[in-house]
C-alpha cells in the first residue's frame, strides 16, 4: 500500500494578539498585559476611537507602548492592538505594508520596500507601445479604400506586389514606438509623427516615406525627405533623418 502524504502545516506568523483594547487597562491592569507581552515582538497599532492613527514594531512591545503613554503622541490615542510575531525575518516588511496601504495621521515616514521592485515604469512602456500600436491600426485601416474589381485589377494588384517585396517603408523599425518629425519650409515650422511600421502621418493624412510626407508640405512634385525631415537625438539636438544612414 503506498505512503498517504502528509500535509505538513505551515507554520503562523501570528502567534498571538490583542484587537482594540483600550489604553485604559494601563491604568487598571498594567502588569497583566505587561507580563503577557515582555520580551515579544511584534506589530502594535494604535486608534483613537476608532480610527487608525499610527502603526509601529517592537522588539519589546510592553516598553514600546509604555513609551507612547509619554511621548508625542500621547492622549493622541484611545485603544490599541498588538501583534506577537513569532518569526521576525519580515517583520519590517509588514510594518511597511502597513504603512503604504493604511497612511496613518500619526506616523511621520511612508514604509520603504528596499527589495522590492516598481513594475510601475515598465508598465508605462508596455502601455505605450500598446496604445501607439492601436493608433497605428486605427488609422492605416481608416487609409484603405474599398476596390471595385476590373480587367485590369488582378495584374495590377500582381505588380503592386512584387514592387512591395523589393521597397518597404523606408524608416519601418527605425523608431520603436513612433518618432515626432520636425521641419522648417519658408518661415513656418512643421510636425509629424513616425510609427513603428515607418508610416508617416502629417496633417491628418498617413505616407509610406519622408519624401512623401515632405512633398505635402512643400507641394514640390519631388523633394528628399531624409534631408527634410529631423528628429531629436539622444542628446535633445535636431538632426536631420538622413543620419541614420550613416
Amino acid at each position: 500500500m503506498p505512503k498517504k502524504k502528509v500535509k505538513r502545516k505551515s507554520r503562523p506568523i501570528i502567534s498571538g494578539y490583542l484587537e482594540k483594547v483600550s489604553r485604559n487597562i494601563f491604568d487598571k491592569h498594567r502588569k497583566a498585559i505587561t507580563d503577557r507581552t515582555s520580551g515579544q515582538q511584534g506589530l502594535y497599532v494604535l486608534y483613537r476611537n476608532d480610527k487608525l492613527y499610527y502603526v509601529g514594531l517592537a522588539g519589546n512591545l510592553r516598553s514600546r507602548i509604555n513609551h507612547h503613554l509619554q511621548d508625542r503622541h500621547k492622549g493622541k490615542w484611545t485603544h490599541f492592538s498588538l501583534y506577537i510575531i513569532s518569526h521576525a525575518d519580515h517583520i519590517k516588511e509588514l510594518e511597511s505594508l502597513l504603512l503604504r496601504i493604511a497612511y496613518p495621521a500619526g506616523n511621520k515616514h511612508k514604509g520603504k520596500l528596499r527589495r522590492s521592485a516598481n513594475i510601475l515604469p515598465e508598465l508605462k512602456k508596455q502601455v505605450k507601445v500598446a496604445v501607439l500600436k492601436e493608433l497605428e491600426e486605427l488609422f492605416e485601416k481608416k487609409r484603405k479604400k474599398r476596390i471595385v474589381p476590373t480587367k485590369n485589377t488582378f495584374a495590377k494588384k500582381k505588380s503592386e506586389t512584387s514592387k512591395n517585396k523589393t521597397k518597404e517603408k523606408p524608416l519601418r523599425g527605425l523608431f520603436p514606438g513612433g518618432k515626432r518629425l520636425y521641419a522648417s519650409y519658408n518661415g513656418k515650422d512643421y510636425k509629424a509623427w513616425v510609427f513603428t511600421s515607418g508610416t508617416v502621418k502629417y496633417d491628418g493624412q498617413l505616407y509610406d516615406s519622408p519624401s512623401a510626407a515632405g512633398m505635402a508640405v512643400t507641394r514640390k512634385k519631388t523633394i528628399n525627405g531624409w534631408k527634410f525631415w529631423k528628429y531629436k537625438n539622444n542628446s535633445d539636438e535636431l538632426v536631420y533623418i538622413d543620419e541614420l544612414r550613416k
